[in-house]
């Protein structure tokens, strides 16, 4: 844990010294140490997503190439991260939906909608999500119930565990993202998909900015490095959210908040000219319907999790009365038990003295 603290700390030292220079002395540094990026440059010129009426199958296996592989194992990888399926599911459509916000800033975002839901969220993200939590179950990983709802048991006392969010009764502590209100457990998941979020477009918003190949070293190193830092993140963010002991958020939590924020606020002041041609009602809507997709989620995942705890408790009770009414038919007569009884006592005691 204290080396991927370290780790983390490194880094976001790394991005705080890049944030305080100028583009042309980070670009130089680029290229002293990959002098292959001297002549690499961005095609802005190159078309996406175009003739998407025209599907065959030779088209759509052209699009299965190494970044399909990408996609597979990358989301394998997040779902060992995450660990639960109603998330995974939700962060995949929400970066397609992500991608079509801001598409008018990263051409390379266009694509086509045969691309978009059969290539990469029915087939690479999902088989990759399914590959993931295969692995977790085999390798027997705690699954991550980020729906669970605890010691509420009305709908009443929920909405008045909310309402007494707003009037503590101690003003020297504040329990933020109680894991007993639903309101913040819900808060909560949409934090965790906003801030995942963040963190995919940081990677091509960089890329793009300071024109990095997508499978060159820095970029790969990248990727591997963000996913070494979220495992522990994820495990402190979801025991701080989860369990009612955990008092504070974990410090990995806040170096990775620091490290995302930074990553955004490098690629905006190193492309302002690209952000300045942001689409605001875009940006919003995007905001509310991940808002609503963190909604729904949550909302079928708690349904889900009743139905099952539900069945479970139908099967405890029949199996006690099962085994109830099997104790009854073999349980012997109070006459058979003290005959028993006597014997055994004979057994132990050795036969009485007259």
């Amino acid at each position: 844990m204290f080396i991927f603290l370290g780790v983390s700390v490194v880094y976001l030292l790394v991005l705080l010294f890049i944030l305080f220079q100028s583009y042309d002395t980070v670009k130089s540094i680029m290229y002293w140490f990959y002098p292959d990026l001297v002549h690499f440059r961005i095609d802005n010129e190159k078309e996406y997503g175009v003739n998407c009426s025209d599907i065959t199958f030779e088209r759509v296996w052209s699009h299965v190439d190494v970044f399909a592989f990408g996609h597979f194992f990358g989301w394998a990888m997040k779902a060992m991260l995450v660990r639960h399926y109603g998330i995974c599911w939700t962060i995949s459509v929400a970066w397609e939906i992500t991608e079509i916000a801001f598409a008018h800033l990263l051409p390379n975002f266009i694509e086509c909608w045969w691309d978009a839901i059969i290539l990469d969220i029915l087939l690479c993200n999902g088989c990759g999500i399914w590959l993931g939590m295969v692995l977790c179950r085999k390798l027997e990983n705690e699954t991550y119930e980020w729906e669970s709802i605890k010691s509420i048991p009305s709908t009443k006392g929920k909405i008045r565990r909310a309402v007494l969010q707003f009037t503590p009764a101690s003003w020297t502590h504040v329990r933020w993202l109680d894991p007993n209100c639903t309101y913040m457990r819900f808060f909560a998941v949409y934090q965790l998909v906003f801030f995942w979020l963040v963190t995919e477009l940081n990677t091509f918003f960089l890329k793009h900015i300071f024109e990095i190949p997508p499978g060159h070293p820095l970029s790969v190193g990248r990727i591997v490095l963000i996913g070494l830092i979220v495992a522990p993140t994820l495990r402190q963010y979801y025991s701080y959210v989860t369990d009612p002991r955990c008092k504070r958020v974990g410090t990995q939590c806040w170096v990775f908040g620091a490290i995302t924020i930074t990553e955004a606020i490098i690629w905006s002041k190193f492309g302002l000219e690209l952000v300045a041609r942001t689409q605001i009602q875009n940006i919003l809507l995007w905001l509310l319907i991940q808002l609503v997709m963190s909604f729904i989620c949550l909302y079928i995942c708690v349904l889900y999790a009743k139905r099952n705890q539900s069945q479970l408790e139908t099967e405890v009770i029949k199996d006690s009365q099962a085994s109830t009414s099997t104790e009854s038919v073999v349980k012997p007569s109070h006459a058979q038990h003290s005959k028993v009884t006597k014997r055994k006592n004979k057994f132990v005691n050795g036969p009485m003295k007259t």
